[in-house]
């Protein structure tokens, strides 16, 4: 997978929770998994803890709000004309199939670190739980107390119920594609929405989408039958 592929990118308020340390475990695999997939974010985060290390030495004992301003500015003045060398090298490949064993599917290839090591290393040996109309999820065991993360597989040309929800959603696309709100979002995009938006993301008709879907609260569906059976679900 080429930067070029890539169109929606993890947000700079994000990637700076991630480089400060700051992000619960849940978001930091959802985040860290798009690094691994997109170099472009990778050079952005490298300069970030650059920029970020040169702040830190410039800081005065007391910092007034003007220089934490033009601080900013600059970082991000600093992001966008940064071009250096990828400072980041994914492992996409476990390191038995140089010696001849099984190769992994093409869907295994686009699970990359950490999340391949969360989900035991292969999508073929889930023990995926059914959501109904031919989806599926995968709870992922994390040490967070609220956040959520799971992986979901979607059947091609299946809707997701149309939903709102109660803080931060993070979608990372794996395999296959969707639409959401009109603008479509395939293998590497990282959908970042909050409880301002109300959707219902449909998995184009090519192929079935499977993505990590992080979540802060559980989903607050429009449907009445959707949230009569929500706690069976566990979404």
């Amino acid at each position: 997978m080429t930067t070029k592929t890539i169109k929606h990118h993890v947000s700079d308020e994000l990637l700076l929770e991630y480089a400060a340390g700051s992000l619960e475990e849940g978001w930091s695999i959802a985040v860290a998994t798009h690094l691994a997939l997109c170099p472009e974010c990778r050079k952005r985060l490298a300069a970030m803890e650059v920029a970020g290390g040169a702040m830190m030495e410039a800081i005065e004992p007391e910092t007034d709000a003007d220089f934490e301003e033009s601080a900013w500015a600059a970082m991000l003045s600093r992001l966008e004309k940064d071009d250096g060398p990828d400072p980041v090298s994914a492992k996409r490949i476990p390191e038995n199939t140089a010696s001849g064993a099984e190769k992994p599917s093409a869907a295994d290839l686009a699970i990359p670190e950490p999340l391949r090591t969360y989900i035991g290393g292969s999508l073929e040996n889930l023990k995926w739980k059914r959501l109904g109309v031919g989806a599926y999820h995968y709870p992922i065991a994390t040490g967070d107390e609220k956040i959520t993360a799971r992986l979901l597989r979607i059947p091609a040309g299946k809707p997701v119920p149309e939903h709102s929800h109660t803080g931060r959603e993070l979608t990372l696309v794996l395999t296959g594609a969707f639409v959401s709100e009109g603008v479509t979002f395939g293998p590497g995009d990282l959908e970042e929405e909050d409880d301002d938006t109300v959707h219902q993301p449909m998995v184009t008709p090519d192929a079935e989408c499977i993505c990590l879907a992080v979540t802060e609260a559980p989903l607050k569906f429009q449907s009445r039958v959707v949230r009569l059976v929500q706690p069976f679900l566990g979404i």
